[in-house]
Parts: structure tokens; C-alpha cells; sequence
């Protein structure tokens, strides 16, 4: 696999770490390793296990577009794909002082690491 900078006239924050690069659904893999490692976010909508994750959701969301609008972003395609149906390109995007955004919105709470074997619950206190 080899990394790649993609070119995005626009992006937008779908959920907490999915953005759509020119409409294109894109995961954010937070300066992991595919398969192996990453970032998760709590679920948006009716993929929400309770109300607590559905308002978590939302202000991670919130904070990604916050990160989204800001000048310099580079967005790097590792080269590898989501185990999804839709097979969403899995990216890191750097902010113009070099910080991956997955690792910061796991430093600041919105995200949290995310591995194969593990599925974070949100709506447990933490």
C-alpha cells in the first residue's frame, strides 16, 4: 500500500469520523494502521445503541466540521479500503501544523481508538 495526498475541493464532516471528500465517503483512520488500528466515533442516527450515543455523535460531528473548515488540510489515502459495502477510502487528514485530526479528536474525547476486536460502547459512563 502506498500512501497517497488526495485533492478534495470539498469536504464534509458526515458523522464523527467520516467525511465525504467531493461526495466521496471516506473514513478517517486517525494515523492507524489498516485493519489493525484506528479511530471510532460514536454512531449517528438510528445506528445509535441509546440517546446518550445519538448527542455524543453529534457534537463529534460537530467538532470534525469545525477541524474541516480550516485552511491548509492535506488529506492522505493509506492506500487501503474499509471492510464495508461501500469500500470508503481510509485517510488521514493533516491540519497545516502537521496534527492528524483522528488524533486529535481522540486527545480532546470526541473519538476514541478503535481495533478489530473491540467495540467501544458510548452509552456506558466513561
Amino acid at each position: 500500500m502506498v500512501a497517497s495526498l488526495i485533492i478534495c475541493s470539498a469536504l464534509v464532516a458526515v458523522d464523527g469520523d467520516t467525511i465525504k471528500c467531493d461526495g466521496q465517503l471516506m473514513r478517517l483512520l486517525g494515523e492507524g494502521v489498516p485493519y489493525i488500528s484506528g479511530i471510532d466515533t460514536p454512531e449517528i442516527g438510528s445506528h445509535a445503541r441509546c440517546l446518550k450515543e445519538r448527542k455524543l455523535a453529534l457534537v463529534a460531528k460537530g467538532r470534525l466540521k469545525e477541524l474541516l473548515a480550516e485552511k491548509g488540510l492535506r488529506v492522505v489515502f493509506s492506500g487501503a479500503v474499509d471492510r464495508t459495502q461501500t469500500h470508503r477510502p481510509l485517510v488521514n487528514i493533516y491540519r497545516a501544523n502537521g496534527e492528524e485530526i483522528g488524533k486529535k479528536l481522540i486527545k480532546e474525547g470526541f473519538a476514541r481508538h478503535w481495533s478489530p476486536k473491540q467495540r467501544n460502547d458510548w452509552c456506558s459512563a466513561w
